[in-house]
């Protein structure tokens, strides 16, 4: 499968389809481009403003899980000290409490309703996108490999594999910091730049 592309035969359409998609997306690939860094704990430079709003909204959560965290913990280890069996030999009798009882209510409420409201925004742009894809590309995961498809009129479909270290020399691909360990592959998806483009994920 990892020389399929070599040795399909593609029809002309398709052919001139990747031509124009390689030559748009190699052309500005120094503009998008973005390579994983050691220690890196992020995400990689985004490309599109999508990825922006996610990665906005990734963080902006944080600033709700980090706080939410460390006060359950104090809580724990306050109620684990506080009313352990040796300092509390006779148990309390409160049956509830009205104030705790509102705070831990209306606290979570107001939470979920500030997580929610960018949450449901970041979901509606991502199911109405600016403009109609211009290109469809189905995605098939497989245990080591993916299986694209171009879902155009002549459609064109190839398996993609970790490029193995043994291979780089024959695929021309022996410059490590364009090709990382364990990233590059022996074929590349082609997506032109500046065109929307809907990829469907499946496995």
């Amino acid at each position: 499968m990892r020389n399929f592309l070599a040795n399909a035969k593609v029809p002309a359409s398709a052919k001139f389809l990747n031509a124009c998609a390689a030559i748009t997306f190699f052309a500005g690939a120094s503009a998008h481009a973005d390579q994983p860094k050691n220690w890196e704990t992020t995400f990689q430079a985004p490309a599109t403003d999508m990825m922006r709003q996610i990665e906005w909204f990734g963080n902006y959560t944080m600033w709700f899980i980090v706080p939410i965290t460390i006060l359950v913990l104090i809580l724990l280890a306050y109620c684990i000290i506080r009313f352990r069996a040796s300092a509390n030999p006779v148990p309390s009798k409160t049956s509830h409490n009205t104030w705790i009882e509102l705070i831990w209510t209306i606290g979570p409420v107001v939470i979920l309703l500030l997580i929610a409201i960018p949450s449901f925004q970041l979901l509606t742009a991502q199911y109405t996108p600016p403009e109609e894809a211009k290109l469809t590309v189905k995605a098939t995961g497989n245990q080591w490999n993916w299986d694209y498809e171009y879902q155009t009129d002549n459609t064109l479909s190839f398996n993609s594999a970790i490029l193995q270290d043994t291979e780089r020399a024959a695929a021309g691909k022996e410059d490590r910091k364009v090709y990382p360990r364990l990233l590059a592959v022996d074929n590349e998806l082609v997506v032109p730049v500046n065109t929307m483009t809907r990829v469907l994920v499946t496995a």
